[in-house]
């Protein structure tokens, strides 16, 4: 290997003889500490520690403290009301008011790659203001309606318009008759949709629609759809309208009433 070494040789350091060898007598007694009776007085007093130790500490122990119960409600899925609404099932259950910013919080929305802007809400002061037809007016009414909130949206292009409705019923019985109420070929019962001052939205209310009801516990989500130019849908068509307004209610209300249906409220 390369690198410098030096070679040179250092004086040797002197000898030191070692000391002699300790004679060994058989008869010597060893250090104190190897003597036999002193290990057993040290064997007694350790032992006599130990015990005096463990006493001490049993006698200051403090009892163990219970871990605290937890106070809050555990579950709120098991706690609640059981079926599949849980709290929404009844406004028994679910009493406080909706409220437009739960809703329709978002003003926009994408789903699935699919972009919505919300344009307008409204609540409105009487139920039967909402909606358009006997039977339903009726229904709302026999229902114990409390509240009809309503919200218009678009699509990215403004080609496909329609309002979102939440009524609030007394029963899970009582929204389906409103949901269901008018149904048909030529439906006369349907929700009032809501005008924006927008470019798209302004035209709701004009020409052909798809109108329809769903309902989630309580409340009846009632809808109208239909396409800027008002034109009848064709079968093909009345799919896209029907894919609005599933993007846009699994976007906002839904939601909003699924926490309801955990909590018995709003989030």
């Amino acid at each position: 290997m390369g690198g410098d070494w030096d070679a040179r040789q250092q004086p040797a350091a002197p000898r030191v003889p070692p000391p002699p060898e300790p004679e060994w007598d058989p008869d010597a007694k060893g250090p104190l500490w190897r003597r036999p009776w002193v290990l057993g007085l040290a064997l007694l007093a350790l032992i006599g520690a130990l015990f005096t130790g463990l006493w001490y500490a049993a006698r200051n122990e403090k009892p163990p403290v219970a871990a605290p119960t937890p106070t809050g409600r555990p579950s709120l899925i098991s706690q609640g009301p059981t079926g599949k609404y849980g709290y929404t099932a009844s406004r028994a259950t679910d009493k406080t008011p909706l409220s437009l910013r739960e809703l329709f919080a978002k003003r926009k929305l994408v789903k699935n790659k699919r972009s919505y802007v919300r344009t307008v809400t409204r609540k409105e002061k009487k139920c039967a203001d909402g909606v358009t037809g006997d039977k339903i007016t009726k229904a709302l009414k026999a229902g114990g309606c409390t509240q009809l909130l309503r919200a218009s949206f678009a699509d990215a292009k403004g080609t496909v318009i329609g309002t979102v409705g939440v009524a609030n019923l007394r029963t899970s019985a009582a929204a389906k008759k409103v949901a269901s109420a008018g149904g048909g070929g030529e439906r006369k019962d349907y929700l009032k949709p809501l005008p924006g001052k927008d470019e798209a939205t302004k035209n709701l209310g004009t020409g052909e629609a798809y109108a329809g009801g769903w309902t989630h516990g309580h409340y009846a989500i009632l809808l109208w759809f239909q396409f800027k130019d008002g034109h009848k849908p064709a079968k093909n068509e009345l799919k896209r309208l029907y894919q609005t307004a599933v993007d846009i209610t699994d976007a906002t209300v839904f939601p909003a009433l699924d926490t309801r249906a955990l909590t018995g409220g709003p989030s």
